[in-house]
């Protein structure tokens, strides 16, 4: 008897730890995957975004199968801020971080550009939250910041705690710098640089991204993952293989026609991100940097294309939420200027588009204002995590069930100037308001339905007193909200 006893004590012990095996292999194939794609500079010149030169077949694949989003912007109009602001769910004057780091400020010298964890060290990043709630969470290239191209290959400022593991490929293009045709000798990253490569694609830093991506895809079958995969372009130098340039012949490009504010430079804070290198470029140089970017931009497109059809192929894309996005957006010669650090819409508005299994509105655009920084709300919403409190953003989810819905009145995009004054400027459904130096360095009004190219600045019409009265109050607000 106590032999029998014993054999179904043992025997109800055997089932119930299967039964706890069989339900925690179900919760765990319950959740859903993220695949978060990052590109670097790259704007909304893209076919999905009604861009007519730009292709971009797999970049407008996925918007076929998501919610694209039209009007997206960063929080400040350059890398390490923004990308320290949509990882963490924090606005820029609460990390802190406002410019990127000098040349070899990099892992250990965070001064005087230090990294968000002096400031916010107890933060829960976004991945980091993934990581804590049993996903296998993991990171490709570049996701927090790094400098092009010479922090390729490193972990440049990243955040060891967000990881658990990760890979920093480095190609062919890091290898062949003095191939590269630059406007001054020796600058690569921070100055219009590119080149025409003989090599392939998968011998370059986003292709062997795209590769080392799509082998943790495959050997991530039996734990819900979060994987975030940077790729390099079409940051400057805009490397890509020839045959990605000879889609773009320079003579087929048509430049940009400026304003009058434009040619004057009115008012000038407005325009400050001007290079000195940049003013002498002649108009054939102007249409060879559109067609190297263009061409970056296709390039880095493929790669993205070849990490979408292995999520396919594998069967994972029914059970993974898919994000591509910009860090911010991008100038090619609108306004006269080029690259970010502008307030202008090119430099602040972004692409962004969310693919998550089973949400209504997938297939369809909406025109619903957002931010970056509502990124985080939303996946962890979308993966039934709980966020932090105190995220700044907002749950996106409504969004992607139904386009039509808005979830906040206006997006909010600021920049420092050095270390003198800095610009901040609100887009609402009509306008783009931008005030710099609370006023004392100028003032911009746009009519974004009537003027979407921003040429006509509004702010001293009299006619349009009370909404520049209206934004500008609303702007001081946010400013002061931060500090």
């Amino acid at each position: 008897m106590a032999s029998l006893h014993l054999l179904r004590r043992l025997a109800l012990r055997l089932f119930f730890l299967s039964l706890a095996a069989v339900l925690t292999a179900y919760a765990q194939a319950a959740k859903l995957n993220v695949l978060l794609l990052v590109a670097d500079d790259l704007n909304c010149d893209l076919g999905s975004y009604g861009h007519s030169r730009v292709q971009s077949p797999n970049i407008d694949r996925l918007a076929g199968r998501g919610v694209r989003f039209e009007r997206a912007y960063c929080q400040f109009s350059l890398c390490s801020p923004s990308r320290s602001s949509f990882l963490t769910g924090r606005r820029p004057n609460v990390t802190q971080i406002r410019s990127n780091p000098r040349s070899g400020q990099f892992s250990t010298d965070y001064k005087p550009t230090p990294h968000f964890r002096e400031f916010l060290p107890d933060t829960v990043t976004l991945p980091q939250l993934f990581r804590q709630q049993g996903y296998f969470v993991a990171r490709v290239g570049k996701l927090y910041h790094y400098g092009v191209p010479g922090q390729i290959g490193t972990s440049g400022l990243d955040d060891l705690e967000s990881w658990e593991y990760f890979v920093n490929p480095a190609g062919r293009d890091k290898a062949e710098q003095d191939k590269v045709f630059t406007l001054i000798p020796g600058s690569y990253g921070a100055t219009l640089s590119w080149l025409a490569s003989d090599g392939s694609d998968l011998e370059q830093t986003d292709g062997l991204s795209a590769t080392a991506a799509i082998s943790l895809l495959e050997q991530q079958h039996d734990k819900p993952f979060f994987l975030a995969v940077g790729f390099y372009r079409p940051h400057t130098p805009y490397v890509s293989p020839k045959k990605y340039f000879d889609l773009y012949p320079p003579d087929k490009i048509a430049l940009p026609s400026l304003s009058a504010d434009d040619r004057s430079r009115t008012p000038e804070a407005g325009y400050a991100s001007a290079k000195q290198e940049q003013e002498t470029m002649t108009d054939r140089q102007r249409r060879e940097a559109i067609q190297a970017y263009w061409a970056a931009t296709t390039f880095m497109d493929a790669q993205l294309g070849r990490v979408l059809s292995a999520l396919d192929r594998l069967q994972l894309a029914a059970n993974t939420v898919v994000v591509l996005l910009s860090d911010h957006g991008y100038h090619l010669y609108e306004h006269g200027l080029w690259q970010k650090m502008s307030l202008f819409e090119n430099s602040a508005r972004v692409p962004l588009i969310i693919a998550a299994p089973g949400a209504k509105g997938n297939g369809r655009l909406s025109r619903a204002l957002v931010e970056l920084v509502d990124l985080y709300p939303t996946l962890a919403s979308l993966c039934g995590l709980t966020a932090p409190q105190y995220l700044e953003g907002t749950n996106l989810k409504p969004v992607l069930d139904d386009p039509t819905t808005n979830v906040k009145e206006a997006a909010f995009t600021q920049l420092r100037r050095g270390s003198d004054y800095d610009g901040y400027s609100i887009r609402t459904a009509r306008w783009r308001y931008t005030l710099w130096d609370d006023g004392r360095r100028g003032e911009q009004l746009f009519d974004m339905e009537d003027d979407p190219r921003e040429t006509r600045n509004l702010a001293a019409d009299p006619k349009r007193a009370e909404v520049v009265e209206s934004l500008k109050s609303q702007l001081r607000a946010y400013a002061q909200a931060q500090r």
